[in-house]
Order: structure tokens, then C-alpha cells, then sequence
């Protein structure tokens, strides 16, 4: 049975860090790119961060979050990360981990709250 669970959101005040962990299991976690969306309430789902197969592999993020979020993953742990630093307001959102290959798969997601 293929899972994605997301952990390590809540709240935090505005300046504030949190690291997000996707722990995956079911599937070849090493073969599929693996990417963090994010989706605020009333708006779309914005994809965040991605990072290829290797650990330090085709890495992107969107502009609203260079400089401050780092994507990482741990192959031998079958395990993604999201180390998100200087959190804003805005960056209030449920956050996704998604495996992506020819398939998708989706975590539930976890709930970041930047708030003071």
C-alpha cells in the first residue's frame, strides 16, 4: 500500500522556522522526483519546492520561497524535507508531498500556520 504522510507543521510566529518530513513507503521511493505544494485557503495549489531522484539533484523552488526554504531528501530513510526558515504570514497553507514518476502519488497533508 503506497503512503505519503506528511508531519511537522503547525503554528509559528512570523520569523520562525519549521521542518516539514514526508515518510514514504510502498513504492521505489529512490526512482520517483518528489516535490512540496502548498495550497492557502481559497486559493490554488502552488507547487513549492522539487527535487530529482538523487539527493542533491534538479533542485527548484518557486521565487517566494528562494532563500528561505530548503528541499531535501534521505533515500536510505525513504524520507523527504522541507526546512522552511523566516516564515511569513503568506506562507499559511496545508502542505503536500507528492511522489511524481508516471504515477502521482499524494500525501494528506499537514497544516502550517504563520501567525502572531
Amino acid at each position: 500500500q503506497v503512503q505519503l504522510v506528511e508531519s511537522g507543521g503547525g503554528l509559528v510566529q512570523p520569523g520562525g522556522s519549521l521542518r516539514l518530513s514526508c515518510a514514504a513507503s510502498g513504492f521505489v521511493f529512490s526512482i520517483y522526483a518528489m516535490r512540496w505544494y502548498r495550497q492557502a485557503p481559497g486559493k490554488e495549489r502552488e507547487l513549492v519546492a522539487s527535487i530529482g531522484t538523487a539527493s542533491s539533484s534538479d533542485i527548484n523552488y518557486v521565487d517566494s520561497v528562494k532563500g528561505r526554504f530548503i528541499i531535501s531528501r534521505d533515500n536510505r530513510k525513504n524520507t523527504l524535507y522541507l526546512q522552511m526558515n523566516a516564515l511569513r504570514p503568506e506562507d499559511t497553507a496545508v502542505y503536500y508531498c507528492a511522489a511524481v514518476r508516471v504515477t502521482s502519488y499524494w500525501g494528506q497533508g499537514t497544516q502550517v500556520t504563520v501567525s502572531s
